[in-house]
């Protein structure tokens, strides 16, 4: 058994949306580590060139909105002028609104689903025959989308379009899984809970409120979110198909009657 090698990511290209920061700049920058040549995309020019330049030579960026379908369609011909073939895509843009209910205006509905919803469905058809390039019965590519503790479990935020959506990016992972294996292609999605990212404000100024209703008793840290991308994308995890891993310290189901 060759266990040296199933979180070896040599030789794969990878495109990481949402890349400039938060949980899709961890799992670049493991990507990264792991050997892999990683795009990044973000809507902010400046600031997706800055980390790329940040995380070394092996990773470049690639400056998208995918706030619209021909955003999505955008950035897959932009990364075909540079590679012709896709061995991880990872779904990670995403935005949030909140809002009280009586207040929560159809815009907030829009943006969200827009981004988080329908970007990942639009951006994987688009980036379908690269991936398919890729794919080989030994060596599937993946996909992977990034949801939320929030898509598993009913928070008290009123962030209601938020929520709904990622429980929909948990389902449509698991159709897509379920069309795209008989391609060689393999999805899952990971389902992060606490960690400090610009979009979680609260698990980075006020970190304690969370830790009380952790059962690991911690918000979640860099290496956690890379290591779960990581298993996914190497070939520890090509036999993981249509799952969703969460990664929340315990907290949704080691810790059912405490969430956040």
């Amino acid at each position: 058994m060759d266990t040296a090698s199933l979180f070896s990511l040599t030789e794969r290209v990878a495109l990481v949306t949402g890349g400039s920061r938060g949980i899709g700049r961890m799992i670049a920058e493991g990507f990264l580590a792991q050997g892999a040549r990683v795009y990044i995309a973000a809507r902010s020019v400046q600031e997706c060139d800055a980390t790329a330049r940040e995380l070394g030579d092996a990773c470049a960026a690639i400056p998208a909105d995918l706030s619209t379908v021909p955003g999505a369609q955008g950035l897959a011909a932009a990364f075909r002028s540079h590679e012709r073939r896709l061995d991880i895509l990872v779904n990670n843009a995403g935005a949030a609104w909140g809002a009280p209910f009586d207040e929560f205006p159809e815009r907030g509905w829009d943006k969200v689903f827009n981004i988080n919803v329908k970007a990942p469905f639009f951006l994987t058809q688009a980036l379908h025959a690269e991936l398919k390039a890729a794919a080989r019965p030994e060596r599937p590519a993946k996909v992977i989308c990034i949801g939320s503790v929030n898509g598993l479990a009913v928070s008290s935020w009123e962030t209601y379009s938020y929520q709904a959506s990622k429980a929909a990016v948990h389902h449509l992972a698991r159709r897509l899984a379920a069309r795209l294996i008989a391609d060689n292609i393999v999805v899952n999605a990971i389902a992060p809970g606490a960690f400090p990212t610009k979009m979680n404000r609260a698990a980075c100024e006020r970190p304690n409120d969370y830790i009380a209703s952790i059962p690991a008793r911690r918000i979640g840290r860099a290496e956690d979110m890379a290591a779960a991308a990581i298993y996914l994308a190497g070939r520890g995890g090509d036999y993981v198909v249509g799952e969703v891993l969460t990664v929340d310290g315990g907290i949704t189901f080691a810790n059912p009657s405490e969430r956040v």
